[in-house]
């Protein structure tokens, strides 16, 4: 089976006021980073917080990380020493030159050969080494990032669905992607570049001053005036950065918002405002762009002519100790390689630090995730489904997506096993949501909804919700064949099972003509099929649940007059000995319904059959009337 039937089903939300979603996520694009990786960084709002609790879930990897930090050290030691044994070979080359210009014998090539196989071996152990941790390390990013997208792909089917009101889908898809690959992008690079650049800094450190005290308190002087340089050109450009990123999101936003409504801002001749509006983000991410990449491309020619200096200073001082006989010709060569080795970790470590901030601000991302309030699954003593025959109950029920919004205000109805019964009301009565309540996808505020005269909330969500069998407006298929998706609903399902089905909701025909018939792959999106058929397979998923109870939804709406007539047939006969409610905008396919509930403002405001409630003259006599006005 395909790996997306472990979704949930979406539900529709098109009669409900839903809080706002945030819509302004696809606006948020990464723009560039600063110079020298010092752009704009998101921060964590308690980075110490986060730090403690990402370490405490590295703790298992904690024999791992000791091995890494072992050959991580390693290898950067035998690198550190690498340029001492490099000097002595020139020191000995020297030498012999000196000696062989006086009568003597020359350069030591035994000597000199030793020098040169102990830096192989240095070098090659060094490298070995740092082969070793990098795999290590690999390893284990790899599988803290499969162990937090497996964490968060549980915890998605264990959220409840106000969870998914409150947050886009575009936000969720940030904390399963982005932020999970921040941090495996960050265990991998900066744990062991930290490690590194710490211990090159102090190892560098001891073997210059080894070399000569004054030389290095030369070399030294160089760190302040960098970092001063640093400050002083990244305060200057980090607000063009931080314009740059916001600018570059608007026209982002923009182009994706063009391309998607291109048609309508044709028929609308809007397209000499939508070109202004273009030019106008356009031109001030032009001007925040430039100054921001000029204020960074002056940092590399700076630097450089401050090293510069540094490197005359000490090769002026280094010359005059050696004339003075207090070090010798391959020491200045060591210590040169020693002060272009010194500056590369400072810079590692200021990006770490940076990295660090985005990857604090990630993991608590994740972690806000992985510890929100889940809805409870189960009851202390969950009751059985087994014989229940479909007797369904609302009593004084109220409810409100937040506490101080109520939209059912007191909802009270009684259904008998069997019943069709009709949601009817303009949008936003609150008809879909009282399905959603019967389906415990929300919790109501107060008073009580009973299945056979068990309270729902004595039931496993799970064992509850295998009574029903819904089929929705909004239809939903899986990427895979259509013999799976209408499998989904029962898979164990033999093919000749899903075959009946697909008869009984008509369209086994449809899939007869198709190249592949029922082993025809859908999509992603299943738009490979239309919307009338897309709607048919899920009615046949439906079928094929044969459940107690049922819910259509606006179930035949993207179908044509003519099928309809046919679904509707077969649902007649799908809902004989089975409760049904049946929500619908157009009253002329209920007629027939046992009970119509007419809702309005999350209340029941007439209740009784067809012709009772056109008898009465009242809100659903003018709701059935209105059809056939604006038709007329």
């Amino acid at each position: 089976m395909n790996n997306k039937k472990n979704k949930e089903i979406q539900t529709s939300v098109k009669d409900n006021p839903m809080p706002a979603q945030n819509t302004d996520s696809k606006r948020a694009r990464r723009g560039p980073g600063g110079p020298m990786g010092g752009g704009p960084v998101e921060k964590a709002k308690d980075f110490k917080g986060t730090i403690k609790k990402l370490t405490r879930t590295l703790t298992r990897y904690k024999i791992g990380f000791a091995v890494v930090l072992l050959f991580a050290a390693g290898s950067t030691i035998f690198s550190i020493i690498g340029p001492t044994v490099l000097g002595n070979a020139t020191t000995k080359i020297s030498e012999g030159i000196s000696s062989r210009i006086s009568g003597g014998p020359g350069v030591d090539f035994t000597a000199l050969g030793k020098i040169l196989i102990t830096l192989i071996i240095l070098y090659a152990t060094s490298s070995a080494f740092s082969y070793i941790q990098g795999l290590i390390m690999t390893a284990i990013a790899h599988k803290v990032t499969y162990q937090f997208r497996k964490d968060i792909s549980e915890k998605l089917h264990r959220l409840p669905m106000n969870f998914f009101d409150r947050m886009s889908h575009g936000e969720i898809l940030s904390r399963v992607t982005n932020d999970i690959d921040t941090l495996s992008q960050s265990l991998n690079q900066s744990l062991t570049q930290l490690i590194t650049s710490g211990i090159s800094i102090i190892g560098i450190l001891i073997m210059m001053i080894r070399i000569s005290l004054s030389m290095t308190f030369l070399a030294l002087l160089i760190v302040p005036v960098s970092v001063t340089i640093v400050s002083i050109v990244v305060k200057k450009s980090q607000k063009y950065f931080m314009q740059q990123q916001e600018y570059l999101g608007h026209v982002n936003g923009q182009v994706e918002e063009v391309y998607g409504g291109h048609t309508i801002i044709k028929a609308f001749n809007k397209e000499e405002d939508v070109l202004q509006e273009f030019n106008e983000h356009n031109e001030k991410l032009y001007e925040s762009a430039w100054k921001s990449q000029f204020l960074s491309g002056l940092m590399h020619p700076v630097m450089s002519f401050v090293s510069n200096l540094g490197y005359v200073g000490v090769a002026i001082l280094g010359g005059y100790l050696t004339i003075r006989g207090k070090i010798q010709i391959g020491q200045i060569q060591s210590f040169f390689q020693y002060i272009r080795n010194f500056t590369m970790p400072i810079t590692q470590l200021s990006q770490v630090a940076n990295m660090f901030q985005s990857t604090a601000a990630a993991a608590e991302r994740v972690f806000e995730f992985l510890e929100a309030e889940e809805e409870l699954p189960t009851t202390d003593n969950p009751m059985s489904t087994t014989n229940l025959v479909g007797n369904v109950e609302f009593e004084n029920v109220k409810f409100g997506y937040s506490p101080d919004k109520i939209i059912i205000h007191d909802f009270s109805a009684k259904v008998s096993k069997g019943q069709k019964i009709a949601i009817v009301g303009p949008t936003g009565a609150g008809k879909t949501t009282m399905v959603k309540l019967l389906m415990r996808f929300y919790d109501i505020n107060s008073g009580q909804i009973l299945i056979d005269g068990n309270n729902v909330n004595d039931f496993d969500r799970s064992e509850l919700r295998k009574m029903f069998g819904m089929v929705l407006q909004d239809t939903w298929l899986f990427n895979g064949t259509i013999m799976d998706n209408i499998r989904y609903s029962k898979l164990d399902a033999s093919d000749e099972e899903v075959i009946k089905a697909a008869k009984a909701a008509h369209v086994h025909h449809f899939i007869s003509t198709l190249p592949d018939g029922y082993q025809m792959v859908l999509n992603e999106e299943a738009s490979n099929v239309s919307q009338g058929q897309k709607q048919l397979l899920t009615i046949a998923r439906a079928i094929l649940a044969d459940p107690k109870i049922l819910i259509l939804d606006e179930a035949t709406s993207s179908v044509d007059t003519r099928t309809e007539i046919l679904i509707q047939k077969a649902m007649d006969s799908l809902m004989k000995g089975r409760t049904s409610f049946i929500i619908a905008h157009r009253l002329s396919t209920i007629r027939d319904a046992d009970l119509i509930l007419v809702m309005n403002e999350g209340d029941i405001v007439e209740q009784g059959n067809h012709e009772e409630l056109l008898a009465k003259g009242g809100f659903y006599a003018k709701l059935y009337n209105s059809q056939f006005e604006q038709t007329a």
